[in-house]
């Protein structure tokens, strides 16, 4: 016959062992958490790090050119566009009344301004320039007294080496910085300017928006002399001059967002 002194060890046993199995269960993981812990904060700072990397990326996709996206300026504020005949050629000193200021597009000098990344340290003969930017160049004029010498050395970074582009101080500008592709022109204010980068982008050696896709930004030897560049005239073109005739223009603001 069975003890009953020990039925009831055996039950305070059992009963002592489901008690410890439930302490078991309910006990906090203290490394476990702190490996959710390592885990979550990893996600968090590929997430700072990751999104903006992936905004700047949509961003750039949008103002870069291709089969669905021939014009990227049309995403760009303030761009005015102009539609000009190509291949008019004028011999220096000829001049041309250009229609904007600077000129975006029209007649220009038979030989072009060197735009290998240039930054000219005096203004451009603009009949040089505009040839310039029928091969595909980007020209970035700006204000000297309405930007410091910081300023002008933070946006000649942007310009000195690369090719298809080139810089200038130009007279009677009608903005700080206005910058200038066939065809385009875009007006800031701002060295900081977001759209500096993005008309570039879009616009520089684009085939889809300037006449002559792969003609040379080099020096011409006898043409055009990058150390002593024909000076710019600086009263306004006589009765004489070439005028301009754009085939279209279309109101500056753009069609798209910042």
């Amino acid at each position: 016959m069975p003890s009953r002194t020990g039925g009831r060890r055996n039950r305070r046993r059992s009963g002592a062992r489901a008690i410890q199995g439930a302490k078991q269960r309910n006990r906090v993981s203290w490394p476990a958490i702190a490996g959710v812990a390592v885990v979550l904060g990893l996600i968090a700072v590929l997430a700072v790090d990751l999104i903006p990397d992936y905004r700047r990326s949509a961003q750039q996709v949008r103002f870069t050119p291709g089969a669905d996206n021939p014009d990227p300026s049309v995403n760009i504020d303030g761009v005015l566009r102009v539609d000009y005949p190509p291949g008019q050629h004028v011999r220096s000193p000829q001049r041309v009344a250009y229609d904007n200021t600077p000129p975006l597009g029209g007649p220009h000098d038979q030989y072009w301004a060197t735009c290998t990344g240039i930054v000219y340290s005096e203004p451009l003969r603009p009949e040089h320039a505009v040839h310039s930017l029928e091969h595909g160049a980007v020209w970035i004029t700006y204000s000297p007294e309405r930007l410091s010498s910081k300023e002008i050395e933070e946006l000649s970074d942007q310009v000195a080496g690369q090719q298809y582009m080139m810089m200038s101080p130009h007279p009677a500008l009608p903005a700080p910085i206005v910058l200038q592709s066939w065809g385009r022109q875009l007006r800031v204010d701002s060295v900081d300017d977001e759209r500096i980068g993005r008309f570039v982008t879009a616009l520089r050696q684009n085939p889809n928006t300037h006449p002559e896709p792969g003609a040379s930004c080099s020096t011409i030897p006898g043409g055009f002399d990058p150390d002593r560049p024909p000076p710019a005239e600086v009263a306004p073109p006589g009765p004489d001059a070439v005028p301009v005739k754009p085939a279209a223009d279309t109101p500056r603001g753009g069609d798209g967002a910042n």
